[in-house]
C-alpha cells in the first residue's frame, strides 16, 4: 500500500512539474509576443488563425496518437503546444489590464489547487463522470461557436462562461482523481503517462483562468 502511495506521489509531482512548466512557457512567450509588438503582426498578417488550426491539430495528434508515439515525441507536442497557445493567449494582454490578468490568476490558481484537493481526496468513482463531462463540453463548445458566429449575444455568453467554468470545476476534479488510477493502466508507458496527464490539467487551469477572466477581467478603455 505504502509503495503504491509513493508511485502515486511521484506521479502527481512529475504531472504538476510539467503543467508548471507548461503554464510558465506560455505565459512568457504570451507576454514577449504582446511585449514585442509581434502580435499585431501576427494579427495583420492573418497568422492568428492559423495558429488556432496549427493548435487544434497538435492536441488532436497528441490525445489520439499519445499511447503510440515515443515519450521524447509527447514531450515535444505537450510544449509545441504550450508555446503556440502562449502566442494566441496574447490577445488578453491587448484586451485586459495587467493588473486584472495577475490577480484573476492568482484567483483561479487557488480555485484550481482547492479543485485538485477535492480530486485527489475523493475515494468515490468518479469514472461515470467521463462521459456526462464529454457531452457537456462538446454543447458548450457548439453553443459558443454559435453564439459567436450567430447570436453574437453578450447576455448568452456571460451565461455560457459561468457554464462552461461550472463544467470545468468538474472535470478538473475528475481529471484529478482519474490520475489516480492511470498508474494501473498497463497501456499507458510510464515514462510519458505524467506528459498526458500534464497536458489534461494544463487545459484544465487555462480554460478555468479565461472563463473567470472574461467574467471579471477589467477590460482596457
Amino acid at each position: 500500500m505504502n509503495e503504491d502511495m509513493t508511485i502515486q506521489n511521484k506521479l502527481f509531482e512529475k504531472t504538476f512539474f510539467w503543467m508548471f512548466l507548461g503554464l510558465l512557457g506560455s505565459g512568457i512567450l504570451a507576454w514577449y509576443t504582446y511585449s514585442s509588438g509581434l502580435f499585431m503582426d501576427i494579427l495583420l498578417g492573418d497568422y492568428f488563425n492559423v495558429l488556432l488550426i496549427v493548435e487544434l491539430l497538435v492536441v488532436l495528434i497528441f490525445s489520439l496518437l499519445f499511447k503510440k508515439l515515443p515519450p521524447l515525441v509527447v514531450g515535444i507536442l505537450y510544449f509545441v503546444y504550450s508555446m503556440i497557445n502562449g502566442v494566441t493567449l496574447s490577445v488578453i494582454f491587448v484586451v485586459f489590464e495587467l493588473n486584472s490578468i495577475i490577480y484573476l490568476f492568482a484567483i483561479s490558481a487557488l480555485i484550481f489547487a482547492a479543485l485538485g484537493f477535492i480530486g485527489y481526496m475523493t475515494n468515490k468513482d468518479l469514472t461515470k463522470w467521463g462521459t456526462y463531462l464529454s457531452v457537456f463540453l462538446i454543447a458548450g463548445v457548439v453553443l459558443s461557436l454559435v453564439n459567436l458566429f450567430i447570436l453574437k449575444n453578450t447576455t448568452f455568453e456571460l451565461i455560457l462562461d459561468w457554464l462552461i467554468l461550472a463544467l470545468f470545476f468538474g472535470i478538473t476534479i475528475y481529471d484529478i482523481n482519474k490520475i489516480k488510477l492511470l498508474q494501473q493502466e498497463p497501456a499507458i508507458d510510464n515514462d510519458k503517462i505524467h506528459i498526458y496527464c500534464a497536458m489534461q490539467l494544463y487545459l484544465d487551469f487555462i480554460n478555468i483562468f479565461l472563463r473567470i477572466l472574461s467574467i471579471f477581467g477589467k477590460k482596457r478603455n
